[in-house]
């Protein structure tokens, strides 16, 4: 799939690829809140307890005060779960997610 990004989408993509490269993770996500603020992470498995990474770049933007999000971005070919949308939902509604390849290629948009 094909995907013209914008450049503050563009930007989520590189952020969500270095979350996940930089611990060598299954997941990298990155969120963009409304006010222009952006936010990452890597998935963590602690114990028995696993942490999307999805999950936990809407975590941290909700923890430094964020009230809305405008965008999402994934990477991980296997897509949002239940949990993932579930968070994004929580805060905001109407905004792109973006899955996307190691590569940085956008396998899938879909608005949450």
């Amino acid at each position: 799939m094909m995907t013209e990004l914008g450049a503050e989408d563009a930007k989520l993509v590189t952020l969500a690829r270095a979350a996940r490269t930089r611990v060598n993770a299954a997941q990298g996500a990155a969120v963009r809140d409304t006010t222009g603020r952006t936010y990452s992470s890597a998935n963590v498995v602690l114990g028995d307890t696993a942490l999307s990474a999805v999950v936990l770049a809407v975590a941290q933007a909700v923890a430094s005060g964020a009230t809305g999000l405008e965008a999402c971005v994934l990477c991980d070919e296997a897509g949002y779960s239940a949990a993932d949308l579930d968070a994004i939902i929580s805060v905001t509604s109407g905004i792109p997610a973006f899955t996307i390849s190691l590569s940085g290629d956008v396998v899938d948009t879909q608005t949450v």
